[in-house]
């Protein structure tokens, strides 16, 4: 089954045969058609699928969301792939390299979802690398020592577990059903992170503080990766009447922020925001103002790491285009022997 279009073309077709107004009328009235059901399902939190009926501007959110969610997994494969030849043991490495394995697969899963929208992989990637279309901004930073690998582990992949487990329950099938994946697995990077910063945090001294100060550095850019705040945010209120999001962006960065909070208490370690106190009125932390400029500035191209990012995904894009030729050309030739053997 791959959506609810036989319940569209059946309305749609009673509409039609019932009419004997002009083709125009006819035509306003299957559109009408369309969308009433589209909102019907939207009401009864149902899916909808590729086949299914929908507005434009609602295929264009999931496009430039799902886009920026995969060059986000791509993207972030940088970081930590830094690291893999100077992980401390070889156990770490074999952790530190499935990991980005995973981060390859999430990419693929959400291009994937992206393409049942309608658009080309090639088209988003090129997207990508001209700078029409955004990655997450937390990849823009530097990773200066292997305590940063904890880092990413218990605060990036943190945020994004909060934000991407309500996206299993997104209204469009594809992107919630590779969620599910995507959620099983970062949860296991988050604690191979938090697993680093334990052990980190616990050693010497040295190692103790050099735990301290990858999460110094990392806190404030992971509250970033929840976006702006609700009342700048462009697309929040649309994507949560379509049913594509489920929470506004400060509900899931107080939630993080009250998770933080416990763990970092477990860990050892502070969190580098002196204004950050239990509210027992509202039952959640205060915590302390975020430099929005920072994260805009980021955005915009001049965080300390874009350039190298974007240089390093066009240049390994370009040196694997003959893999991409050679994969293309054997498949044509095993479906010519398909034809043939028919």
């Amino acid at each position: 089954m791959y959506g609810n279009i036989d319940r569209i073309e059946a309305s749609a077709t009673e509409s039609t045969e019932s009419t004997e107004d002009t083709e125009d009328t006819g035509d306003t009235e299957e559109a009408a058609a369309r969308q009433a059901e589209f909102d019907r399902l939207i009401a009864q939190d149902q899916r909808i699928e590729p086949r299914d009926w929908m507005p434009e501007g609602y295929r264009k959110t999931l496009i430039r969301q799902i886009a920026q969610h995969a060059h986000s997994e791509i993207i972030g494969m940088q970081p930590e792939g830094n690291w893999i030849t100077r992980a401390p043991s070889l156990r770490r490495k074999a952790i530190l390299i499935a990991k980005v394995q995973d981060e390859a697969g999430h990419g693929l899963y959400l291009y994937s979802a992206a393409e049942t929208l309608g658009v080309d992989r090639e088209d988003l990637l090129d997207q990508l690398h001209t700078g029409r279309q955004k990655y997450s901004s937390i990849f823009n930073y530097p990773t200066l020592s292997w305590a940063d690998m904890g880092a990413i582990g218990w605060l990036v992949d943190g945020a994004a577990i909060m934000n991407q487990v309500p996206l299993c329950r997104c209204s469009y099938g594809p992107y919630g059903r590779a969620m599910v994946r995507v959620c099983k697995e970062e949860s296991f990077h988050q604690r191979q992170g938090f697993e680093i910063l334990h052990t980190l945090s616990h050693g010497s001294p040295a190692q103790h503080e050099m735990a301290q100060d990858a999460v110094n550095r990392f806190w404030w850019p992971s509250l970033m990766m929840f976006g702006p705040p609700d009342e700048s945010s462009a697309h929040t209120v649309q994507s949560a009447a379509w049913g594509i999001k489920r929470f506004s962006n400060d509900e899931l960065r107080q939630r993080f922020v009250d998770m933080c909070v416990d763990q970092a208490r477990i860990l050892g370690l502070r969190l580098p925001d002196p204004d950050l106190t239990w509210n027992e009125q509202r039952q959640h932390y205060d915590f302390g103002p975020i430099d929005w400029s920072e994260l805009n500035r980021v955005i915009r191209g001049d965080g300390p790491c874009n350039a190298d990012r974007m240089a390093r995904r066009v240049g390994a894009h370009t040196d694997g285009a003959w893999v991409r030729e050679a994969a293309s050309a054997y498949a044509a030739k095993h479906a010519d022997r398909s034809v043939v053997a028919a």
